[in-house]
């Protein structure tokens, strides 16, 4: 009799565990989803930014140039009068 009762308290502790490490696996599986989607969500956003930024520093670049090159128009019109 105690031996019957004994394997079934191993067989019911058996399907406990099982039963807790599938949860925990679909628990691991779903927050390395998240974690992957919030990765790639970030990189399209930094992707995003560096876009802008190069776009901001071109039309700072071609702003500077052309007032180096109206300054120079300047200076050479009236160093020449």
């Amino acid at each position: 009799m105690r031996k019957i009762i004994l394997a079934a308290a191993v067989a019911g502790a058996a399907l406990s565990v099982a039963a807790c490490s599938q949860k925990t696996e679909d628990a691991t599986s779903e927050a390395a989803d998240s974690a992957a989607a919030d990765a790639a969500a970030n990189a399209d956003a930094a992707a995003t930014a560096v876009t802008d930024a190069t776009t901001d520093a071109a039309s700072a670049t071609s702003e500077a140039a052309d007032t180096a090159t109206t300054t120079t128009e300047t200076t050479t019109a009236t160093t020449a009068q």
